[in-house]
C-alpha cells in the first residue's frame, strides 16, 4: 500500500483498503465557497476521523467496471461533508462512491483561531484487481 493520509481511497470487492495520495488542486469549473480554505487531499486527509467505505456497485463488478471517482468536496467549520460535486468517473462507480463520501467526517480546520470550510479533492478508486 502507498504512503497512509491521502483522500483516495481503493476499493476492491472484498479487498483491504488502500491509500496514495493525490493532491490536485479543485477542478477549475467548480466554485469555492467565499472565506473557505483551499486544501490539498493529502494535507485535509491527516483530518479524516470517518471514512466510511463504498460497497463496490455489484452490475459494477458484472460489467468489471474499475477506476477512480474524483470529487471535489466541502468540508463544513464542524468537519461534517456539506458539499460534494463530481469532477470526473465511471458512470456505474459514481453513486456508490457518494454515498459513502458524503458520510465521512473530518476534524476541524482551524486558521487564526477560528474554524473554517474546506475545499479539497478526494478520490475513490475502485479495483477489481484479484
Amino acid at each position: 500500500s502507498g504512503p497512509s493520509g491521502a483522500n483516495v481511497m481503493t476499493i476492491r470487492p472484498q479487498g483491504a483498503l488502500q491509500a496514495v495520495i493525490s493532491a490536485a488542486p479543485p477542478a477549475p469549473n467548480l466554485a469555492v465557497p467565499p472565506g473557505a480554505a483551499v486544501i490539498a487531499s493529502n494535507v485535509e486527509a491527516s483530518n479524516l476521523i470517518n471514512a466510511v467505505r463504498p460497497v463496490y456497485p455489484p452490475l459494477a463488478k458484472m460489467a468489471r467496471q474499475q477506476g477512480s471517482v474524483k470529487f471535489q468536496a466541502t468540508i463544513g467549520k464542524a468537519g461534517a461533508m456539506e458539499d460534494l460535486q463530481l469532477i470526473s468517473g465511471p458512470p456505474l462507480l459514481v453513486q456508490a462512491a457518494m454515498d459513502a463520501v458524503k458520510k465521512w467526517t473530518y476534524k476541524p480546520m482551524v486558521l487564526n483561531g477560528a474554524p473554517v470550510e474546506v475545499v479539497t479533492t478526494i478520490d475513490v478508486n475502485f479495483s477489481l484487481a484479484e
